[in-house]
C-alpha cells in the first residue's frame, strides 16, 4: 500500500487524517513543520505528501519547493485560506493538488487515491518508449523529460499533462476536459489550474515560452499540441 506523508502543524488535524488514511490501509508518517517536511521528503520514499501551507520555520511553499529540487512525488496543499492567487502561487511552487480546510475527509480520500491511481498507473507503463514532438521528449516508462539534449524536471501533474498532449497530438482540450482527465475527478477549484500548469510546461519545454511552437492555445475552447500522431 502507498506510503504517504502528512506535515501540518495542527496535531489534532494531523492525528484524524492519520488515523483515517490508516484505516484505508495507508503506511502514514507525520511531521510538523517545514523543514521537518522536507527531511522527511528526503529519505522516506514517499508516494504522496500532504503539505499545510502555514507552517513554522518554513511555509508549505518553501517546503514544495525544496522538495521539488530532489522528487516530482505528487504533493497536496493544505490552507485555511481560499484565495485563487493563493492556489495558484502553491501550483507555481510545484503542488499537484489543493485543497481548503475546513475539508470533507472523504473528498481528501478521493483525491489521494486518484492521485495514486494515476501514479501507479504511469508506473507501470514499461516499455513503450518515448514520445517525442520535435525538440521535446518525454520518456513514460521512467517519467522524465528533455528539451532538446537537456533533462527538464517536471511535477507529477506537469508530466501527466503533457503525456496526455503528446499522446493525442492536434486534439484540442477544454480546460474542463483536462481537469477531468488529468486529476482524475470533478475539480472543485477553477480553471486557472490548468492555465498555470500549461504556462509551467512552456516555459520549462518551449524553446521560446512567449512564442510557443507545440503547446499551443485554441482560443475560446483549450489547448493542444501541435504535431505528428506518435508512432
Amino acid at each position: 500500500m502507498a506510503k504517504i506523508l502528512v506535515v501540518d502543524d495542527e496535531k489534532v488535524l494531523v492525528k484524524g487524517i492519520k488515523f483515517n488514511l490508516e484505516n484505508e490501509g495507508y503506511q502514514v508518517e507525520t511531521g510538523s513543520d517545514g523543514e521537518e517536511a522536507v527531511e522527511l521528503a528526503r529519505g522516506g520514499g514517499f508516494d504522496l505528501i500532504i503539505l499545510d501551507l502555514m507552517m513554522p520555520k518554513i511555509d508549505g511553499l518553501q517546503a514544495c519547493m525544496r522538495i521539488r529540487e530532489f522528487s516530482n512525488v505528487p504533493i497536496i496543499m493544505l490552507t485555511a485560506r481560499s484565495e485563487d492567487t493563493d492556489k495558484i502561487i502553491g501550483f507555481e511552487y510545484g503542488a499537484d493538488d489543493y485543497i481548503t480546510k475546513p475539508f470533507n475527509i472523504l473528498e481528501l480520500k478521493a483525491r489521494i487515491r486518484a492521485m495514486l491511481r494515476r501514479a501507479g498507473a504511469a508506473a507501470q507503463r514499461t516499455g513503450e518508449g518515448r514520445l517525442t514532438q520535435g525538440h521535446i521528449t518525454l520518456d513514460t516508462a521512467q517519467r522524465s523529460a528533455w528539451r532538446g539534449e537537456e533533462p527538464v524536471e517536471l511535477t507529477a501533474k506537469e508530466f501527466d499533462l503533457m503525456e496526455l498532449l503528446m499522446r493525442n497530438p492536434g486534439r484540442v482540450y477544454s480546460r474542463e476536459n483536462l481537469l477531468n482527465v488529468v486529476w482524475g475527478y470533478e475539480y472543485a477549484g477553477d480553471y486557472r489550474t490548468v492555465d498555470v500548469h500549461v504556462r509551467r510546461l512552456r516555459e520549462k519545454l518551449e524553446l521560446d515560452p512567449a512564442n510557443p511552437e507545440y503547446i499551443r492555445t485554441k482560443w475560446g475552447v483549450g489547448y493542444y499540441l501541435k504535431g505528428q500522431q506518435p508512432v
